[in-house]
């Protein structure tokens, strides 16, 4: 063993995680690659290499920089937790985000089944963030260096003991220099293309995959006003999310938007763009991180979404496991399902799911 100790490294067969495992292998790191299969119900890794050409892609990587290369299966636990899931939110009129289950339920789940089996120190990924550990003794993860990357919203959920042992080796890179790092050496994965949204959902039809798995799109109901004026049936809450206004099917006098979706009578409500303006949110399911609790007297910074940028706010407890998250300006559409992510100056000190 190297004196910096194993690691275990995520593989997409992106540039991303290939460069991660490269750039380790420099740093002195004794580096073992390994893929994940989410998809397919064989577990022969020769049948996963057939499979799935993320495996096979790399497989090319790890024998080119010289490292060992595993793929194991993980389909059963991502079906269970991710894509059931998925499609249990959405028939609720919530919209969660997959790659924030995947991460806690079932990305480092594995990446620490693969660490503890390999006897190695840590685990790394491709996500474009930082581990640091704080003044007060607990491991956070910090923004990248560069906003347009930063990929730590979607990290908010991971623990402590996880994060003992995660490095993130592209936190301070940007995706021009990682793409020049991979070419220079040799990697064949250096011009792949990023991958684009929700990975089991090639197309983008979240309803019509939601359809397919379940057979049906949630409660019907109709399409109604603030003040209770229906204006038609819709094809199921499935089908939409708050702050949506394409793909309605609704002729109306002006631009109509999803404000909220009542999963009870299955209606769901339209208006204005302002409508969906706010200044506060309740949040539930809350996870720590840089903190054990968060201060109701001082100043955050709050992101709603993956690609917003964070907003000041403050946190007041309104339960056990609750919280109202109040921004010093509006914040549009605050999505029951999504997550909000609390940051203390450039690292997270926790967040919850909006409600």
């Amino acid at each position: 063993m190297t004196g910096k100790g194993k690691v275990v490294v995520g593989m997409s067969g992106g540039v991303d995680s290939s460069v991660s495992a490269y750039l380790l292998k420099e740093q002195g790191y004794e580096v073992v690659g390994a893929t994940y299969d989410f998809w397919h119900d064989d577990d022969d890794p020769k049948d996963i290499y057939r499979n799935l050409s993320d495996a096979s892609e790399a497989k090319e990587v790890c024998d080119a920089i010289g490292i060992p290369h595993y793929a194991v299966n993980h389909t059963k636990l991502f079906r269970e937790q991710v894509e059931e899931r998925f499609c249990c939110e959405y028939l609720k009129g919530r919209t969660p985000n997959p790659c924030i289950i995947c991460n806690e339920t079932v990305k480092w789940e594995a990446l620490m089944r693969s660490m503890k089996e390999l006897e190695a120190d840590y685990v790394a990924t491709g996500h474009y963030a930082d581990v640091i550990k704080l003044d007060n003794g607990r491991y956070s993860v910090r923004n990248a260096a560069f906003a347009a990357k930063d990929q730590t919203y979607v990290l908010y959920r991971l623990t402590q003991e996880q994060l003992g042992h995660t490095l993130f080796p592209m936190g301070s890179y940007d995706k021009s220099e990682v793409r020049r790092i991979a070419k220079e050496a040799g990697l064949a994965v250096a011009a792949k293309k990023d991958s684009q949204d929700i990975c089991f959902i090639d197309d983008g039809d979240y309803a019509g995959y939601i359809r397919s798995k379940t057979g049906g799109s949630g409660k019907s109901g109709n399409f109604v006003l603030k003040d209770g004026t229906v204006l038609g049936p819709h094809k199921g809450i499935a089908d939409y999310t708050v702050g949506q206004r394409k793909g309605l099917g609704i002729a109306y006098e002006k631009p109509l938007y999803v404000c909220a979706i009542d999963h009870v009578t299955g209606d769901v409500v339209l208006g204005d763009n302002r409508d969906l303006f706010s200044k506060n949110l309740t949040a539930s399911g809350i996870r720590y991180m840089g903190e054990e609790s968060f201060d109701e007297n001082r100043s955050y910074r709050a992101k709603i979404r993956y690609s917003q940028k964070s907003v000041p706010c403050r946190v007041e407890y309104t339960g056990d496991d609750t919280i109202r998250v109040i921004f010093d300006e509006e914040v549009r559409a605050a999505t029951p399902g999504q997550a909000v992510v609390i940051y203390d100056a450039d690292h997270i000190a926790g967040g919850g799911t909006i409600q």
